[in-house]
């Protein structure tokens, strides 16, 4: 059989194609487990350019929630949100489809309407590989290997230190960011223990 030969690139998948697949992967299983396999199964049937470009998409819009105020809902709804864990929130939020990325990217306070009685970790570590584990399956190789990191896009992503402005310590400079989220998930809690 002849050597797959697989292009870098540094180009994202189409915006509609990523959200449908997205969308539908909510919309068709029943929970987080099902969605990680779902997605892993669609990715899989997409070229391996296709693939690369789930994978760029999906950070890209890590980055684009890389804020001061999303980690403060992030610290809000795990009670706690360590750099991993404010990674694996930021992909928790995209896995629930387009509408609610960008109502959320708009104000994190949005979040609100996404909370579930009983739940206790609002994360999803594998949507963020899914695209790598879907390239690896199909191909042998590893994904991050054909990224174009030269690309203008990605050469010209740079990340930007956050500058906090709540701290832990500090409830109402939480609450401030997000007031409905803090009283909901803060308040309830407190008034429950007392």
């Amino acid at each position: 059989m002849p050597e797959l030969h697989i292009e870098k690139t540094g180009e994202m998948l189409n915006d509609e194609q990523y959200w449908t697949l997205v969308d539908n992967s909510l919309q068709l299983t029943q929970d987080q487990d099902q969605q990680g396999e779902y997605l892993i199964s669609e990715i899989k049937k997409l070229s391996p350019h296709e693939m690369i470009g789930f994978n760029l998409r999906t950070a890209h819009l890590l980055n684009e929630m890389y804020t001061s105020e999303m980690w403060c809902a992030g610290h809000i709804m795990n009670k706690f949100c360590s750099d991993d864990g404010f990674e694996y929130f930021r992909c928790w939020i995209i896995s629930r489809g387009k509408k609610v990325y960008y109502k959320v990217k708009a104000n994190p306070d949005y979040l609100v309407n996404e909370v579930v009685a009983g739940c206790e970790r609002y994360e999803f570590e594998l949507f963020g590989v899914a695209a790598d584990e879907a390239f690896e399956e199909t191909t042998g190789k590893e994904l991050l290997d054909y990224i174009d990191y030269k690309h203008p896009r990605i050469a010209e992503t740079s990340f930007e230190p956050i500058v906090f402005n709540w701290h832990p310590d500090n409830p109402e400079s939480m609450k401030k960011i997000c007031p409905q989220l803090y009283d909901k998930l803060r308040y309830g809690a407190a008034n429950k223990i007392s």
